[in-house]
């Protein structure tokens, strides 16, 4: 899968992953507004732990590996009582 990590405006990363189909430019173009702070591939093996790689040439950016794992895995474990 692709990812790219915006900041949602209150200076928090906001990872949004999506299918290797789908370019990493024609997801940037969806959320326009929003800054780009890194972008590229990531994995999740079954018991294995999540992985960053690669870049978005077209978004000039690439991956933080182990940063944006975090980032990506702190998402799965939050919860959101918000919604």
């Amino acid at each position: 899968m692709k990812y790219i990590i915006f900041d949602d405006f209150s200076a928090m990363p906001v990872a949004i992953l999506f299918p290797n189909r789908i370019g990493h430019a024609e997801m940037r173009e969806q959320i326009p507004y929003a800054k780009v702070i890194s972008a590229g591939y990531v994995e999740a093996p079954p018991g294995g732990d999540i992985r960053c790689r690669g870049s978005a040439p077209d978004l000039r950016t690439h991956s933080r590996e182990d940063k944006d794992a975090a980032i990506i895995q702190k998402q799965f474990t939050e919860t959101d009582l918000d919604s």
